[in-house]
Formats: structure tokens, C-alpha cells, sequence
């Protein structure tokens, strides 16, 4: 089962942010397809929801590209920055205990407990 449109929106950039994170560089196409073999097919991301995540971040300083040209393809990968790697830390650290949250709230306890 996939995951809702409404969740995965609200999660977009850090989850964009974490996998730059744990990679020197990565083009759009490769991203979209980390995100899917982590999230095992739950997490689906089209151009039209990436490609503006990742130049909103480019413009506030959290991402940089870099232009590769392969023959006559063009190729722009994209690296995290020394700001960004900060920023994802606090996003991921507050999606924890947003997670936390929610489990107390909803009453949600692990298997086996």
C-alpha cells in the first residue's frame, strides 16, 4: 500500500534532504528511484513533486548542482550543502519526535508489546 499524497507532501523535503544526505550526488531520476527502493515502492515521486522541491531548496541555499553533459544529454546533479546537512539534521530530528508524538497520541503501540 502506498502512502498518502498528504503524508508524503508534508515530509517531501526532508526526505529529499536525507537521501542527498547519505549520497555525494544524485540526478532527478536517480533520486525518485532511491526514495522508491527505500520506502519499498510506498513512496512514489513524480517530476512535477520533485523537480520544484529541489530548486526551491537550490534557491535557499541548501542544495547546489552541478551541469554534466553525457554526448548531447545534459545531466544536473544535485550535492547537499554544509547548510543544508544542518537543516536535514533538524528536520529529521523533529520528524522523530513528530512520530513520537503521533504513537502516544493515536495509541499506537509496537508489535510484541
Amino acid at each position: 500500500m502506498m502512502h498518502s499524497k498528504e503524508l508524503v507532501k508534508g515530509t517531501l523535503q526532508t526526505i529529499i534532504l536525507k537521501v542527498l544526505s547519505d549520497e555525494d550526488k544524485m540526478y532527478g531520476y536517480e533520486i525518485t528511484q532511491k526514495v522508491k527502493a527505500l520506502s519499498g515502492e510506498k513512496i512514489l515521486l513524480s517530476e512535477g513533486s520533485l523537480y520544484p522541491h529541489l530548486h526551491r531548496m537550490e534557491a535557499e541555499g541548501l542544495l547546489t548542482t552541478e551541469t554534466v553533459y553525457i554526448g548531447k544529454r545534459v545531466r544536473k546533479y544535485y550535492s547537499i550543502t554544509q547548510t543544508g546537512e544542518s537543516f536535514v539534521q533538524q528536520r529529521v530530528e523533529e520528524f522523530a519526535d513528530f512520530v513520537r508524538t503521533m504513537e502516544t497520541m493515536l495509541d499506537l503501540k509496537p508489535a510484541g508489546i
